[in-house]
C-alpha cells in the first residue's frame, strides 16, 4: 500500500493552541499576520534567555531531548573563552518518512522560528544565521520568511543569514551532517564526533537546535516561564507537535499538552481501537504494545516507563490485519539502504540485520532468530553517527513486542498475515536531483543464470549479500540514488550476466527536466 505522508498534513490541536495559533486563520502566517497573532517579541540577554530555558524544562525536540539551557550556555562559554562570535543553526531537516512537524511548522509558522533563533543569536551576540532544509515547499517559506524580514546573506549586515538544502535522508538531519552541509560538504556525518557549541559551522561554536525547539522558545519568551507552565505536566510543561500516522483514518499533525492521554491523540486520528502496537518516536523508536498505548499519556517519561519514546513525535499504531514483523522488515530494508556507506556498522551491519529479519520471516527458524539477535547488538555503539543505533533499538524493539508473532515464524513457519504496508515510506521515483531519494529502481537475480561468484555483495553490500548457500540475498528496497553508480558497476561486473536492474513502472516515474536526467545517469545496467 506505502500512501507517502504529504508535505503538509492536516493540523489539529488539543487545547488551547500555542506553535498553531493562528492556523485557523490562514494557510501560513506572514510576517505582518504573525505579529497580528503572536505580537512582538523583546530580546533578552544570554543569562535571562538560559534561566526561561531551564525554568521551563526546554529539551530539543529533534529526538535526542538535550537541554537547551544548557547548550546555550555551553555555546556562549565557548563563544568568550576563544573570542570568537557563534553562529545559529536552525535544523529543519526532516528526512524521515513518518515525521512532518517540522515541515509544518516551517511551511505555516516560519516566523515563530525564526523569533526563537533571533532572539539566541542576539543573545549570543551571533551574526550568522544558518537555515537547514530537505523540502522544495519548506525551502520556499524560509526564503519568504528571511525576505520578509528584510535578512539576507549579503555582506555587510548585522545579521547574514542563509538558507542550506540537505538532502531528504535519515542521516542528512544529524547535527554533524547539517553542519558539514553549512560548510560546504556533503550532508553525511564528518566520521568523528565533534561537539557542534565547541567547533561547528566555520569552526565557531555553533548553536544548533531543532525548529520546534526555536519555536518553543518564542512563545515562552512571549508569554513568559509563568504562563507557559500553566499548560501540561509541571516537570514537562508546555505543547509537543506529534505526527500521527500508519494505520489511521487521518494522518495528522496534532499539537497536544503533555498529559494528554495517548489513546486520545490516536483516537483523533482513527486509529484501530486495539492497535497490535505503536511504534513511538519514528524510525530510531521503540514499539509499545496496545494496553501499553491505552495507559502511556503524552510525555517523554511516560512513554520512556511504558517502553516507549517521545523522539522526534511520530506516533504510527498498526491495525490487527497486518504482520508487524513485515511492515518493520520494510522499515528494516529502508533504514539499510539510508547509510552513508562510511563506516562497518552502518554500511554492512544494517543491511545484514535486515537480511536477518527477512530469514527470520522466511522461515530460518531458531538460528536465523539467534543470527540475528547477535549482527544487532554487534552494531550498537559503533557508529559515526546515531543513524545504526537508532535502527539497532528500532529492531531490538520489534523482537521484543511482537513476541507471539515471532513465535509463529520462528516454530511455525509465519502467522498467517500479509504485510499491509501502513507504515509510510518515501515514494518511488525521482525528486529534484536529491541523491539520496529511491530510484525506485531494484536489483534483481536472473537465478537460471547466477553461478554465485558474489562480486555483486562485494560492490553494494548495503543492497547485496550473500546467504548461508553462496547465494545473494538481495534487500527489498529501492537503489537509493546514492548507490545507483555501484549497483551498475555491480551490473556490469557480474561474470555470468545474471544481475540486472529493474525499472519502476512508468506511472512512478515522474518526468525529468534533461539536465536532471543527464546528471542522474541512463539508469541501464
Amino acid at each position: 500500500m506505502n500512501v507517502p505522508l504529504p508535505d503538509v498534513p492536516e493540523v489539529r490541536v488539543v487545547g488551547l493552541p500555542q506553535l498553531t495559533t493562528g492556523f485557523d486563520l490562514v494557510e501560513r502566517l506572514d510576517l505582518a499576520m504573525h505579529l497580528k497573532v503572536h505580537g512582538p517579541l523583546e530580546p533578552m540577554t544570554g543569562e535571562r534567555l538560559a534561566e526561561l530555558a531551564e525554568t521551563i524544562s526546554l529539551r530539543g525536540r529533534g529526538g535526542a531531548g538535550f537541554p537547551f539551557g544548557k547548550k546555550l550556555r555551553a555555546v556562549a562559554k565557548a563563544s568568550i573563552r576563544r573570542g570568537v562570535r557563534p553562529v545559529v543553526v536552525i535544523n529543519g531537516s526532516e528526512g524521515e518518512p513518518a515525521c512532518r512537524k517540522d515541515t509544518v511548522l516551517l511551511n505555516r509558522a516560519p516566523h515563530l522560528i525564526l523569533d526563537g533563533a533571533l532572539l539566541a543569536a542576539e543573545a549570543l551576540g551571533a551574526r550568522t544565521l544558518v537555515v537547514a532544509v530537505t523540502r522544495n515547499s519548506t525551502e520556499i517559506s524560509v526564503r519568504a520568511a528571511l525576505a520578509e524580514r528584510g535578512l539576507s546573506d549579503r555582506r555587510g549586515q548585522q545579521l547574514r543569514a542563509r538558507v542550506v538544502r540537505t538532502p531528504e535522508r535519515m542521516v542528512s538531519g544529524e547535527a554533524s551532517s547539517v553542519i558539514r552541509a553549512a560548510n560546504g560538504g556533503p550532508a553525511l556525518p564528518p566520521g568523528r564526533r565533534e561537539r557542534a557549541a565547541e567547533t561547528g559551522v566555520g569552526g565557531a561554536p555553533t548553536l544548533l537546535s531543532n525548529a520546534e525547539t526555536y519555536a518553543q522558545l518564542a512563545v515562552a519568551a512571549r508569554i513568559g516561564p509563568r504562563r507557559y507552565g500553566h499548560t501540561g505536566l509541571p516537570n514537562e510543561p508546555g505543547t509537543v507537535l506529534l505526527t500521527v500516522s500508519g494505520a489511521v483514518a487521518r494522518p495528522m499533525v496534532v499539537e497536544v499538552p503533555t498529559g494528554v492521554p495517548l489513546r486520545y491523540v490516536l483516537e483523533m486520528a482513527g486509529a484501530p481501537p486495539l492497535p497490535q502496537g505503536v511504534l513511538t518516536g519514528g524510525y530510531h523508536g521503540n514499539w509499545i504494545d496496545a494496553v501499553s498505548s491505552h495507559n502511556a499519556v503524552v510525555s517523554r517519561e511516560s512513554l520512556a516507563t511504558v517502553g516507549g519514546a517521545l523522539g522526534a513525535g511520530a506516533i504510527l499504531p498498526i491495525g490487527p490485519d497486518t504482520c508487524p514483523l513485515g511492515e518493520s522488515l520494510r522499515i528494516a530494508n529502508w533504514l539499510a539502504a539510508e547509510t552513508a556507506g562510511q563506516c562497518g556498522p552502518c554500511k554492512l551491519g544494517l543491511p545484514a540485520a535486515a537480511g536477518g529479519l527477512s530469514d527470520v520471516l522466511n522461515g530460518g527458524g531458531p538460528a536465523a532468530l539467534e543470527a540475528l539477535r547477535e549482527v544487532t547488538q554487534a552494531v550498537k555503539g559503533r557508529g559515526a553517527c546515531k543513524h545504526p543505533d537508532g535502527s539497532a533499538r528500532f529492531l531490538l524493539s520489534t523482537l521484543s513486542a511482537f513476541t507471539d508473532d515471532l513465535a509463529a515464524h520462528v516454530l511455525d513457519g509465519g502467522c498467517g498475515r500479509e504485510t499491509v504496508g501502513v507504515l509510510p515510506l518515501p515514494a518511488p521515483g525521482y525528486q529534484d536531483l536529491e541523491e539520496s531519494i529511491p530510484s525506485g529502481e531494484k536489483l534483481a537475480v536472473d537465478w537460471t543464470l547466477c553461478q554465485g561468484h558474489g562480486l555483486c555483495a562485494d560492490l553494494v553490500p548495503e543492497l547485496v549479500r550473500l546467504g548461508a548457500d553462496g547465494y545473494p540475498a538481495l534487500a527489498d528496497a529501492a537503489v537509493p540514488v546514492h548507490l545507483r553508480g555501484r549497483a551498475q558497476r555491480a551490473v556490469r561486473r557480474c561474470p555470468a550476466l545474471a544481475l540486472r536492474i529493474e525499472q519502476p513502472p512508468a506511472e512512478q516515474r515522474p518526468a525529468l527536466p534533461a539536465a536532471n536526467r543527464r546528471a542522474l545517469g541512463s539508469g541501464r545496467g
